[in-house]
């Protein structure tokens, strides 16, 4: 059984934003409250401010990021796109359940690709992902993987039906599953499900340092592809600062606002490594970086390892490696990639890989984000010999909806090559972790009952669905107007109690569950809850529990990047 985290880490976090304030800086992100915008209605009821994205962020301030949104949310809540999660207080007017944070289970067959070919053996025993990128192709009937074949290899790819065995395909006779380059840095791969160009349908960023002996200019390029084999002539990345900004930058897609989403890492001539922001209509029209704007960084809550201090200004102990996204039903979910400790020259010294570990996050707007925990959602082991003793790597598209699973590739680094040579960059491999759908944060009840009355909402569909756990307990939902008055007969009395565990479970009534005469009209829901979870809800424009949200890097069963099949997911199964 997967372990539980609790509330401590909210309330120390909640604590530690009263003691310390927020700086002007960052409550003035905006021009104006967020009330008063003028700027992009959004899907959710949020309406951006005129100036967009936010200019005046103190990247010297290390107060965990202000959230406008949650400050100040919208009076009615449009609820169309997406399952409802609980990964913050968003939609929530009143509760006294426990929000619960859930750890993802490591797959106990890991790694499921280790360094295999003559060139990735030589080049560290490493197979990684950089950020590669791993998506299910609807067209092809399986998973790609991009991963970089070897330090500073090429960027090779390998397919798999079930995230769990692997095949590397025979691409050439020179170059065996390679699909770009002989020795690249860094890349960041998205497969556009979206594109109305099929020659676009894959597309890249990539990294070389250029001048001698690895100086440190750095540069990018964007390409494109229709099948993540054959790349167009590359589009030059202008802007940067030459040695501060490219390296282990990355970008993904916001289908929410229709951007593309470039994460730029910045490293040098401030408080360490950090990301900005730089978002394009067109992905090859994003080459443009000289107007990013500041974004983000480790705050003062992601603690250093223990023993590992400050070291200076310029070189904090706690730093934002990376940051990856995906959209995910109604969210934006993030991979903060927090290194603890260790510089580059004392991890060389050491022989040992650097320790970075992943943080989730969520937005409702793409740009600010929200922590219901600042524990890792994965962190490595510290364990010698272990796979994934440390430096640990998402990839681009995060996850894949697998099921009842979200399926997480990951990198580990050992440390140890697989001929015994020691080095930060040797050993690296690739492994899985999973966790329920929907599952990263829960509102539970124990034996005593609770409830949750959500904000005023407005929807379109027909029938209400909800993601519960409570074998042992029962949920009951009733729906009220903004007089608090419940509207017959979707009232707790009629509602037909939910025993069981389910991630896609319809929520019915005694004389009626269609919700259609409700289209519109501004409603609350109130749950009542005993000995259970519940993880989300969302209204389905049919019986079937489509979502119409998004499921990240996609997975079996769906043909698109959006879940318009509902309960016909659940027939596949992966990781036992």
């Amino acid at each position: 059984m997967t372990a539980k985290w609790d509330t401590r880490d909210m309330l120390v976090a909640t604590c530690a934003l009263v003691s310390i304030g927020i700086s002007a800086a960052r409550l003035d992100a905006e021009s104006q409250p967020s009330g008063q915008n003028t700027g992009e209605l959004l899907y959710n009821g949020i309406r951006l401010p005129e100036a967009w994205p936010p200019v005046n962020i103190d990247p010297e301030n290390d107060a965990p990021m202000d959230v406008p949104y949650l400050r100040q949310p919208p009076a009615v809540i449009p609820i169309d796109v997406g399952r409802q999660l609980f990964v913050d207080d968003f939609l929530v007017e009143q509760t006294d359940l426990q929000r619960v944070v859930h750890p993802p289970e490591r797959y106990g067959g890991n790694p499921v690709l280790t360094a295999q070919t003559e060139g990735e053996l030589k080049r560290g025993g490493s197979v990684y992902t950089a950020h590669g990128g791993v998506f299910f192709d609807p067209t092809a009937g399986h998973f790609k993987m991009f991963y970089g074949a070897g330090w500073r290899g090429p960027v090779a790819m390998a397919t798999s039906r079930d995230l769990i065995h692997w095949t590397r395909p025979k691409l050439s006779p020179e170059n065996d599953n390679a699909v770009y380059g002989t020795k690249v840095d860094d890349n960041c791969i998205w497969l556009d499900l979206e594109t109305k160009r099929p020659e676009e349908r894959f597309k890249m960023m990539e990294y070389m340092r250029g001048g001698a002996a690895l100086s440190k200019r750095h540069w990018g390029d964007l390409y494109t592809s229709p099948d993540g084999l054959h790349w167009s002539g590359p589009v030059q990345v202008v802007g940067p600062e030459s040695g501060r900004d490219g390296d282990y930058s990355s970008f993904f897609r916001n289908p929410f606002r229709d951007v593309w989403v470039f994460s730029i890492k910045r490293h040098g001539g401030g408080p360490g490594r950090r990301r900005y922001y730089h978002e394009s209509a067109e992905f090859l029209q994003g080459n443009d970086w000289s107007n990013k704007v500041y974004w983000t960084r480790a705050d003062r809550l992601d603690l250093p390892e223990p023993g590992d201090g400050p070291r200076s200004p310029n070189d904090p102990a706690c730093q934002l490696y990376s940051l990856d996204a995906v959209a995910y039903e109604s969210v934006m979910v993030s991979m903060h990639y927090i290194l603890r400790g260790k510089n580059n020259k004392q991890a060389s010294e050491a022989k040992t890989p650097k320790l970075i570990d992943l943080k989730m996050g969520f937005s409702r707007d793409g740009f600010h984000w929200s922590f219901p925990t600042h524990r890792p959602f994965l962190a490595g082991t510290r364990r010698d010999g272990d796979w994934d003793r440390a430096y640990l790597h998402s990839a681009a598209g995060l996850f894949a909806v697998f099921g009842d699973k979200l399926v997480f590739p990951y990198t580990g680094y050992s440390g140890v090559a697989p001929n015994g040579n020691r080095g930060v960059y040797n050993g690296a491999s690739i492994g899985i972790a999973t966790l329920r759908r929907d599952g990263f944060v829960s509102l539970d009840a124990g034996p005593q009952t609770g409830t949750l009355t959500t904000r005023p909402l407005r929807f379109s569909g027909k029938h209400l669905f909800v993601n519960a756990d409570a074998p042992r307990g029962r949920l009951r939902v009733e729906i009220r107007d903004l007089q608090g008055k419940p509207v017959a007969p979707f009232t707790l009395a009629n509602c037909v109690p939910f025993q069981g565990d389910s991630t896609i479970e319809s929520v019915r009534w005694k004389n009626g569950d269609d919700l259609s005469s409700l289209a519109g009209q501004p409603m609350r829901l109130h749950f009542e809850l005993t000995g259970g979870s519940l993880y989300s809800f969302w209204v389905s424009r049919d019986a079937s529990g489509r979502s119409d949200g998004y499921v990240a890097a996609g997975g079996p069963g769906h043909s698109s990047n959006i879940d318009t099949i509902g309960r016909a997911a659940t027939g596949w199964q992966t990781v036992p």
